[in-house]
């Protein structure tokens, strides 16, 4: 039986870990052809085996989407390999540094945050839709947070790198689907993975705390929020444009 993504070429950044891999095996699954980025190359090149060892096919290619020159080699890449781009997952990000307050948080560490979380996923969305215009079409994931629908405390640069990737969905939304163009917005609440692991550890309070905001008394997990993306990929969500959508167990409708 087809896949909801059957025929479909799908580009994922920060694809070597966490949501990332989640969301590459959940693609190739729903039988995508996947170009895996990330910056780092072991962790993307491990993707895409475990993805061809499920059967799938799937490529690497290393890139820091903060550099417009590495963004647009990745299109052409793709382009190169598969002759065609049908759907992106903007998902490469960093959490910089939580837990400080905003008075108190580094220049340096702000600016990198907001050039990988907000500057990368704007120069995806500009090389992924040019490359769409082309083709007649196609389908784009942000990866957001809840963190870009409410405010969060001691995370500055965070919430407002992923505030602003909601806002940059809704624009490029809006001025593209009378091409053919949808262009939507997955906004998990935290979730383990090896990105978050080192603000967590093994502190038991810390995970407590966590837990207890959320509404169900668990965080989610990558595949859930992978769940979500393919959907706003495929033609199932045909008629979904500009939206963010929450995968956050009802943490914001608190």
């Amino acid at each position: 039986m087809a896949g909801q993504l059957t025929g479909k070429v799908m580009l994922i950044t920060g694809g070597g870990s966490g949501i990332g891999r989640a969301a590459a095996l959940a693609c190739a699954q729903e039988g995508a052809a996947v170009v895996v980025a990330d910056v780092d190359a072991r962790h993307g090149e491990e993707t895409c085996g475990l993805v061809r060892a499920s059967g799938a096919e799937a490529c690497f290619r290393q890139a820091d989407v903060s550099r417009a020159d590495e963004v647009a080699a990745l299109i052409a890449h793709a382009v190169t390999v598969h002759g065609r781009l049908d759907c992106a997952l903007n998902n490469a990000g960093i959490i910089g540094t939580p837990f400080v307050g905003t008075a108190d948080y580094d220049e340096e560490v702000w600016d990198r945050v907001i050039r990988v979380n907000l500057k990368g996923v704007w120069l995806c969305l500009k090389y992924e839709i040019a490359q769409m215009l082309r083709q007649g079409g196609g389908a784009i994931v942000n990866t957001a947070s809840v963190a870009g629908l409410v405010g969060t405390r001691a995370g500055a640069a965070y919430v407002a790198g992923k505030h602003g990737v909601v806002g940059l969905t809704r624009a490029a939304a809006l001025e593209y689907a009378a091409r053919n163009i949808r262009v939507n917005a997955v906004c998990p609440s935290w979730t383990p993975t090896a990105m978050t692991a080192p603000y967590t550890g093994d502190d038991v309070r810390r995970q407590a705390e966590l837990r207890e905001r959320q509404p169900g008394g668990r965080l989610g997990t990558p595949e859930e929020a992978a769940a979500a993306m393919v959907w706003l990929c495929s033609d199932a969500a045909s008629f979904v444009n500009g939206h963010a959508l929450a995968v956050d167990g009802g943490l914001v409708a608190q």
